[in-house]
Parts: C-alpha cells; sequence; structure tokens
C-alpha cells in the first residue's frame, strides 16, 4: 500500500476511533468558560504552538472568546525564556495574565508533558500552576496523554494507532477538532466569511 493511502486509511480510523462523548464534554466545557466571561488560554510547543496560534484566531473571530496563547507574543517569550528558563515560561506567562477560576488553559501537545524525562516540562509547570488557581484544564494530546491527561478536566486522547505517525496525526487532528468545535452552532457567534459570501451569491 502506498503512503499516501496508509496515511488517509490510518486519518479515517482515527475519525472512527475519537471518543465522541469526550469531544461533547470538551465542547460543553468551552461553552462555559465563555459564559462565565472567562478567557481561554492556549498552550503548546512546535507544530502544535503553530495550532494554538490558529485556533486563538478561531475563537475570539468565530466564538467571541477572550482568547490568548503565550507563543504569539516572541518577545515575552524569549525574553522569559533567557532570564528565567524555557520550562517555566509558560507558567510565569499566565501568572503575569492573572489566571483565575474562571478561565481555562487549553493544551495542544502530542505527548502531553512529562516532567521526570524533560520532554515539554514547560507545560507540565503550567498546568501545575493552573490547577493551583483553579482554572479549567482542557487538553487535545496524543500516545498516553502525559501528564496534562492526568490533571485535565477534559481531554481527549488521538488515538495512537500507528507509532511512526503519531505526530503528524496528532498534530494534524488538533485542528479537526478544533474546527469541529468552533463550527459546532452551539460555539459561533460569526460565520466564517467564505461561506457567508457564498450564500449571499446564491441567493441574489
Amino acid at each position: 500500500m502506498s503512503h499516501i493511502l496508509r496515511y488517509l486509511d490510518e486519518v479515517a480510523e482515527i475519525s472512527q476511533k475519537l471518543d465522541r462523548e469526550q469531544l461533547e464534554q470538551f465542547t460543553l466545557s468551552l461553552l462555559q468558560v465563555r459564559e462565565r466571561k472567562g478567557r481561554l488560554f492556549l498552550i503548546g510547543v512546535g507544530g502544535s504552538a503553530g495550532n494554538c496560534s490558529h485556533a486563538v484566531n478561531d475563537f475570539r473571530k468565530l466564538g467571541g472568546f477572550e482568547a490568548y496563547s503565550p507563543v504569539d507574543n516572541v518577545p515575552e517569550l524569549t525574553a522569559r525564556t533567557n532570564d528565567e528558563g524555557w520550562h517555566t515560561v509558560f507558567e510565569a506567562w499566565l501568572r503575569g495574565s492573572r489566571l483565575t477560576s474562571r478561565d481555562a488553559v487549553l493544551v495542544l501537545s502530542v505527548g502531553g508533558g512529562d516532567k521526570e524525562r524533560n520532554i515539554s516540562a514547560n507545560i507540565v509547570y503550567a498546568l501545575e500552576y493552573a490547577k493551583q488557581a483553579g482554572a479549567t484544564i482542557l487538553g487535545i494530546v496524543g500516545r498516553d496523554g502525559g501528564f496534562t491527561a492526568q490533571v485535565a478536566d477534559v481531554c481527549v486522547i488521538i488515538p495512537p494507532i500507528n507509532p511512526d505517525m503519531i505526530t503528524p496525526h496528532t498534530e494534524a487532528f488538533h485542528m479537526v477538532i478544533l474546527h469541529m468545535i468552533i463550527a459546532d452552532p452551539r460555539m459561533m457567534v460569526m460565520g466564517n466569511k467564505w461561506e457567508s459570501s457564498v450564500k449571499e451569491k446564491v441567493h441574489r
């Protein structure tokens, strides 16, 4: 089987194996954050950081959230990394943002963080602080979910069906899931421009 066919078959299998109840609980948790006028903070590293930036745009513009990600503030991120260390950079950013129990921290990650193995330890420190602050913790992660799955109020784990493709599958499904959630009629406060313009054209 070619790589293309195998990859697409795996994508279809992952879609079928996703926990529907967890996805619904994830959506409801986000709606509750917005209802209580809490803020949404997204954290991740590498490709997951890029997904955080994308998601912040969608949650703010389409979902009416007050949403942020520390990865979008490069000067502060690099200053804190240089002066205080990479492992505490997200925790320090959340402290500076005065995280409260009304807020939520959403982790996008492949492994979910592991302090002992020094893998995405910055996520672990951030979640330990979020727990102390009483914030809602959400995650979309791969593998066994790592520290994120251990402490999250709701954590969606991308089924690891191919050990050689965990990273591309997980990072791809970050956005599949987030796009699905933001497109939920309960979530959207503003329509997508492209779809709106097509409807206008059809009705003329």
